[in-house]
């Protein structure tokens, strides 16, 4: 089953740490992406730019709204994501919980809907 870990940090995180801590951040995170990969349960991950850097887009009515991002204003932005594979919610946490960014922020480990298990 896949599972969606959204990571979420406050606005400011990634900026108030020291450029060797930053460096030191992206050499874990692609390593751990790297160990995912080989272990087979990475389906893809990304990091976000900064939500100043969105747009927000709805349609009513036939008519498309297009505003600065982001959508709403809260403590924690999404900093990126990953799609894994894994037999469980259990394993997924355990996945999620080994993603360096845990401890800076936190990850939102949402099930994949399986549109085609409909009967």
């Amino acid at each position: 089953m896949k599972y969606l870990c959204l990571v979420w940090c406050k606005e400011g995180t990634f900026e108030a740490l020291s450029k060797e801590e930053q460096d030191e951040l992206d050499r874990n995170s692609l390593q751990y992406d790297q160990d995912l990969a080989r272990r087979g349960h990475m389906v893809a991950a990304e990091a976000l730019q900064p939500p100043a850097n969105s747009v927000v887009v709805r349609v009513r009515q036939a008519e498309i709204s297009v505003t600065d991002g982001p959508f709403a204003e809260s403590k924690e932005q999404i900093a990126g994501f990953i799609l894994v594979e894994a037999k469980d919610l259990n394993e997924a946490i355990r996945i999620a919980a080994g993603i360096p960014l845990a401890k800076l922020g936190s990850i939102e480990v949402r099930p994949i809907h399986d549109f085609g298990s409909r009967s």
